[in-house]
């Protein structure tokens, strides 16, 4: 609970703030999420080749979920800048398009869960773009938080 009671970025009068995470001891926090982009099977197999029309499409969506996660704070409003210790991205390609993972870490206050999140968002946003002229039917989907470790509030595992 926050300091106005059930909303932490709420103060006492209701005004939105950043929540204070100084009391908070620094320990190691990793995350992990993923998301979608859903294909036809022509596409995924251009990418595959390695004749996609704007060259290699998934080293470029890697680039750019790494750079997002380091910047989540400049997205996110309410959100702590945070130094991340480690960063991965991973793109798998199935018949019906292509499944992001993000995978982040730190030694800090608060949690690595958004950085994970934005990791994906903008790896799927790149993937689109830079597949589009191929098929604009694309559709992103299924962006959540798979896990997180450490930290007050625990561990958690996403169940589907």
């Amino acid at each position: 609970m926050g300091e106005s009671g059930a909303f932490p970025h709420l103060n006492p009068v209701g005004e939105v703030h950043m929540v204070s995470v100084t009391s908070k001891d620094d320990t190691v926090r990793r995350a992990k999420a993923e998301g979608r982009v859903l294909a036809p099977a022509a596409v995924v197999e251009s990418v595959r080749q390695g004749v996609a029309k704007k060259g290699d499409v998934l080293a470029v969506a890697r680039v750019a979920g790494i750079m997002a996660a380091k910047r989540t704070a400049e997205w996110i409003p309410l959100c702590h800048p945070i130094a991340l210790t480690g960063i991965s991205i991973t793109i798998e390609m199935e018949d019906s398009g292509f499944v992001v993972t993000a995978e982040t870490e730190t030694r800090a206050s608060t949690g690595v869960e958004m950085e994970a999140m934005t990791a994906v968002s903008a790896a799927l946003l790149t993937l689109y773009d830079m597949l589009k002229a191929q098929h604009r039917g694309l559709v992103l989907t299924g962006i959540h938080l798979v896990a997180k470790t450490g930290g007050k509030t625990g561990d958690y595992f996403y169940a589907e």
